[in-house]
C-alpha cells in the first residue's frame, strides 16, 4: 500500500510540473566542425575561443545534456526545466582530435562526434584514425555518430543510392567499432522528406540538420537544429546571444518537404505557432540573398499563425530563413529554416 501511494504522489507531482510548450526552455545545441585551423573561418573556431565558449557555458550555469539524455527528452521519456547544451562535431578532423578532444576530456563534457567514414578508411592525414575514433568511443565522454560514407550532397539522389551510401559506413562502423550508431547527422545540413524518411527507415533515434535554433520536445526527430559555431558566430558577443535564445514551438510547418524544385522557387511557408508565445507579434524574418540577409514578408492569419512569402527566387542550393522576437530584454526566440534546391550545382 505505501509502495502504491509513493507511486502515485510521484505521478501527481510529475503532472503538476510539466512544463506547457511556451515554456519549455529549451536544448541548445552546438555544431563545431575545425579547431584552429585558421585558413578556414567558416568551419573553424580558435581553440582559445573554445576555451572561453565553455567558461562562458559554465558562467551561466547552462549544464551539458548527453545524448542519451537528450534521446530520453525527444521521445518524451525526461522532462528539462532548466535550459541545456549539447555539443557536436561533423566530420571527424584531425584538428579536432587534437586541439580539441583533450579540452572536453579534462572538462568532463559529453558529445557527440559525427563521422564519415570515407576519408577515415583511405587515411587522409586531415582526418582521425580509426584508432584515435575508438578512444572517443570507448572513453564513455563522446559518442560516435554517423555521417555517411561520402558526405556527398545526396538531396537529389535516389533513394536505392542514398541507402547503399549509408550502408556502406554502416559497415564500417560495424567492423571497426562492433556497432552502428544510432544518431544521424545530414550532410551540409541537406535533407528532403524522402531521405528524412529513408533515415527513419533504417532505424536511426535522432537525425540532424545544420540549420540553427533551439531544440524543444515538440521538434521533428529527423531535422534537429543546431546552431553553427566558427570563427563569426564564435566570437563572445554572438557566443552569448546564442546561448540566451530560446524555443519557438511549433504545431504544424508547412511545406512538409525541405526540397525546393525550380517550380516553387522561392517556397510559401506557413507556421502555426503554439499559444502563449508572447510578443510573437513582433517576429521578424531575414533570408540569405547572396551575401545579404534582408527581412521576408510575413502575414499574420491569425494570432498564432503566420505565413513567409520570400520576394524573389534563391540562387543558392542552401537557402536559408531565420526568424526570431525578443521574449525579454535579454533573450530571444529563434528558429532556423534551411531549405535545398537540387537543381542548383553547389559551391564545392
Amino acid at each position: 500500500m505505501r509502495t502504491l501511494l509513493l507511486l502515485l504522489f510521484f505521478a501527481i507531482n510529475n503532472v503538476a510540473l510539466s512544463l506547457e510548450p511556451h515554456q519549455e526552455p529549451g536544448v541548445i545545441g552546438l555544431m563545431y566542425h575545425k579547431f584552429d585551423e585558421n585558413r578556414y573561418p567558416t568551419t573553424n573556431v580558435k581553440v582559445k575561443e573554445f576555451e572561453k565558449q565553455i567558461q562562458m557555458i559554465r558562467k551561466m550555469n547552462l549544464d551539458f545534456i548527453s545524448i542519451e539524455e537528450f534521446d530520453d527528452y525527444m521521445h518524451g521519456h525526461r522532462e528539462l526545466y532548466n535550459k541545456r547544451v549539447l555539443l557536436t562535431v561533423d566530420d571527424a578532423w584531425a584538428s579536432f582530435y587534437k586541439n580539441a578532444w583533450p579540452i572536453l576530456k579534462r572538462e568532463g563534457i559529453p558529445f557527440v562526434l559525427f563521422i564519415n567514414t570515407r576519408e577515415i578508411n583511405s587515411k587522409n592525414r586531415n582526418y582521425m584514425t580509426w584508432a584515435q575514433i575508438r578512444e572517443i568511443h570507448a572513453s564513455g565522454l563522446g559518442v560516435i555518430g554517423h555521417h555517411s560514407y561520402s558526405h556527398d550532397y545526396m538531396v537529389g539522389w535516389d533513394s536505392d543510392n542514398i541507402r547503399k551510401d549509408l550502408e556502406k559506413a554502416s559497415q564500417d562502423f560495424m567492423r571497426e567499432l562492433g556497432s552502428i550508431p544510432e544518431y544521424f547527422s545530414y550532410p551540409f545540413g541537406e535533407y528532403s522528406l524522402e531521405f528524412k524518411e529513408l533515415v527513419k527507415d533504417m532505424g536511426f533515434r535522432l537525425a540532424f540538420g545544420q540549420h540553427s535554433g533551439v531544440v524543444d520536445s515538440r521538434k521533428d526527430r529527423f531535422e534537429l537544429p543546431r546552431f553553427p559555431i566558427n570563427e563569426n558566430w564564435g566570437k563572445a558577443d554572438r557566443f552569448e546571444m546564442v546561448l540566451n535564445t530560446l524555443p519557438m514551438p511549433y504545431k504544424e510547418f508547412l511545406p512538409a518537404d525541405k526540397k525546393v524544385s525550380e517550380f516553387k522557387n522561392p517556397p510559401q511557408l506557413e507556421i502555426e505557432f503554439v499559444p502563449g508565445l508572447r510578443n510573437l507579434k513582433n517576429i521578424v524574418c531575414t533570408t540569405n540573398d547572396g551575401d545579404s540577409w534582408p527581412t521576408v514578408p510575413i502575414r499574420f492569419m491569425s494570432e498564432n499563425r503566420i505565413v513567409i512569402e520570400p520576394l524573389n527566387p534563391y540562387k543558392v542550393r542552401t537557402a536559408r530563413i531565420n526568424c526570431s522576437f525578443a521574449d525579454s530584454a535579454k533573450k530571444y526566440r529563434w528558429l532556423g529554416i534551411q531549405f535545398v534546391l537540387p537543381h542548383i550545382p553547389s559551391d564545392k
